[in-house]
């Protein structure tokens, strides 16, 4: 039996969580859950946002399941707990499909994954103040930009694809992104594989006017972290979108919409951004037949096109949203 890690969080986090862990049981998913805290809740109890008692509890799990967190920008050193877990657990891979489903008021129609350096880049929160200016630290090493790349490639030898396509600003950013990007052609050279590179302004206005020609983007943690929303915006709603955070030797999977505290409470969170994230995790897990029954769920909901959540033009609370998927499941 697997043991799954949960982490509710904040805002709308519970609320999803509970639809997508209702699904979880209608496949017959049996696992040892274990919830843990996390977030702005968890910071106003126990002073932290991200306790050691909540890593050890991913840490040790066959995978987590992670709602959403709060992170307040007026609080000196508070330090976001999604961003923090991705760093303690070496979670390098940040793995988000952009897909477009029948049924859905989607601007293009779009099937493509963003492969997401996950620990470095600007993420990594060094920032120094000075008298009359701020300054950031923005990290790109070898190992951090080899294994990302390779996590690409690897994805895209199982999508039966030929090539990848990475993101940088090489023609500013010429030592860090240049350093990205030798790594990316030369690892194509050893693997067999093309790479095709946009800079990424000019992936910005391609994502809005081609993203058909696009299965595998592969960049570094600022530039994936910008393009992923819009890529799932442009796809339907980022209520659809789910992604993997992935190490060697853990996994957390979340929905990549925030904790929308403004929503919270009202039941019209759409769950299936949560409902897909439990869907990848039990592809990781290996639980093919199940994530497939959810997948296909999922499709057959939105191309009925009745009882949509709120962001998709509907009026269907979450819990009539979960029960229908419950439904056709």
């Amino acid at each position: 039996m697997h043991k799954i890690a949960i982490i509710k969080g904040d805002g709308i986090g519970p609320e999803v969580m509970d639809s997508a862990l209702q699904v979880l049981d209608s496949v017959n998913f049996k696992a040892d859950f274990v919830e843990a805290e996390a977030g702005y809740e968890c910071f106003k109890k126990h002073g932290t946002p991200l306790p050691k008692k909540t890593i050890d509890a991913v840490k040790n799990s066959d995978s987590c399941l992670f709602g959403a967190v709060t992170t307040p920008p007026e609080i000196k050193n508070y330090k976001s707990a999604i961003v923090s877990l991705r760093q303690e657990l070496d979670l390098f891979a940040n793995l988000r499909p952009a897909k477009s489903y029948p049924g859905t008021d989607f601007v293009k129609e779009m099937d493509l994954f963003i492969v997401r350096e996950n620990t470095e880049g600007m993420y990594v929160g060094i920032e120094k103040e000075f008298e009359d200016r701020v300054e950031a630290t923005r990290i790109v090493s070898k190992k951090g930009s080899e294994r990302i790349l390779r996590f690409g490639f690897d994805l895209a030898k199982k999508l039966g694809e030929k090539k990848i396509t990475i993101v940088t600003k090489a023609n500013i950013l010429r030592k860090s992104d240049g350093l990205f990007r030798k790594i990316a052609f030369d690892l194509g050279k050893e693997l067999g594989l093309n790479v095709e590179e946009f800079f990424v302004d000019a992936m910005a206005m391609n994502l809005i006017k081609n993203p058909e020609k696009f299965k595998v983007i592969v960049t570094t943690n600022l530039f994936g972290d910008i393009l992923s929303d819009e890529a799932v915006e442009l796809a339907g709603s980022i209520g659809l979108a789910a992604s993997g955070n992935i190490g060697l030797n853990n996994s957390v999977f979340e929905p990549v919409h925030g904790s929308a505290p403004d929503i919270a409470g009202k039941e019209i969170a759409n769950p299936i951004a949560c409902i897909l994230a439990a869907k990848m995790m039990l592809e990781h897990l290996n639980e093919k037949e199940k994530a497939m029954q959810i997948n296909n769920a999922v499709q057959t909901f939105l191309k009925n096109g009745k009882n949509l959540p709120k962001d998709l033009q509907g009026n269907a609370t979450t819990k009539q949203v979960t029960e229908e998927l419950i439904g056709l499941l």
